[in-house]
């Protein structure tokens, strides 16, 4: 027979811990808000234990967010391909309110008072996809791999706002000067970076990587003759190879070599810090540099290029992703009417 009992809860709200003993089975403890639930939770727990299908949960109330998150970090995310970007999420995840409760816990109304709370505080709706995605695979992991059997992963029954990031910035009038003109009184590679970026529409990351063994490796002599860049690793999983304007090849020339092998020294996040005090100081707002990789898709359609030759330049898997990258002036159509 279970038993309850009343106890403070956080913020000084009162809570209700339901206990389970039974012969031959570990104690259950499980704090919820109100009576009810906690009723509620005891008839389940006692009716699978009657029925001889019950699973401890005991590790899973045991095991706070935090503690699983640092786990996860440590055993799953250190292996992907963005670990470093993923574990500031992490931390970020970590040392927030959810950080406290257990995983057996964790409810869906925490996670929608979650997302409320963000969303308050202008958060955009991708941020909080990216949150709760990484707390879904935590529990996906836990369940299927950690043996906490019995729990249940709340992420799905949450709503998520409706994601509207899809941008159509390109750079307008002047703003290309008054970028380099900036950039050269930043200094280092930034105006250099903004350049290549636009030359290529390569991926903030995949600039990043870029080595000179990429150009000037086993298949040197002929890459570089032939003006292509390889990107061994993509966002897709996918390869590719991709064509230099003499202009792009005009900026590898003008760099030194560095002895990591790296084409660039500035890693992603150095990279996207310094274009944005680099638009500041030219007075530029509302462009982010991922809005180059759009300003060189359309560039490449203006210049006659199909949808099918842009996606392999700019590595899209779908037409409506090139679609998406691709964003034309109606300005620069007038001519062309008669």
């Amino acid at each position: 027979m279970a038993t309850f009992r009343k106890r403070p809860g956080p913020g000084g709200r009162s809570a209700w811990q339901a206990q389970i003993i039974r012969r031959g089975h570990e104690p259950q403890y499980r704090t919820f808000d109100t009576k009810a639930e906690a009723e509620a939770w005891a008839r389940q727990i006692e009716s699978e234990i009657d029925r001889e299908v019950f699973v401890s949960r005991a590790e899973a109330t045991r095991t706070t967010i935090a503690e699983a998150l640092s786990r996860y970090g440590r055993e799953v995310s250190s292996k992907k391909r963005g670990a470093v970007q993923e574990a500031s999420v992490i931390a970020i995840l970590a040392v927030g309110p959810l950080g406290r409760l257990t995983l057996g816990s964790l409810q869906s109304k925490d996670l929608a008072q979650y997302r409320d709370s963000l969303l308050a505080d202008g958060y955009s709706p991708i941020t909080i996809k990216r949150r709760l995605a990484i707390l879904s695979h935590l529990y996906k992991i836990a369940i299927r791999e950690w043996g906490m059997g019995g729990l249940v992963n709340p992420v799905p029954n949450v709503s998520i706002p409706k994601l509207n990031n899809a941008r159509d910035r390109r750079l307008q009038g002047d703003e290309y000067a008054r970028l380099m003109s900036a950039a050269a009184t930043y200094g280092g590679e930034i105006g250099p970076l903004i350049t290549w970026a636009i030359e290529t529409a390569m991926r903030r990351g995949e600039i990043a990587a870029m080595r000179w063994d990429h150009l000037d490796g086993p298949s040197g002599p002929q890459c570089r003759q032939a003006r292509v860049l390889l990107i061994p690793e993509t966002k897709t999983g996918t390869p590719r190879r991709i064509p230099l304007s003499t202009t792009a090849v005009a900026i590898l020339d003008a760099l030194p070599r560095r002895i990591d092998g790296h084409v660039w020294s500035m890693r992603p996040d150095s990279i996207s810090q310094a274009f944005e005090r680099v638009c500041k100081a030219a007075g530029i707002t509302g462009l982010t540099f991922h809005d180059l990789r759009h300003e060189a898709a359309s560039r490449l359609s203006e210049k006659g290029f199909g949808a099918m030759e842009v996606a392999a330049i700019t590595g899209h898997k779908t037409m409506q992703m090139v679609k998406r990258y691709t964003h034309f002036r109606a300005e620069d159509f007038v001519g062309r009417l008669g």
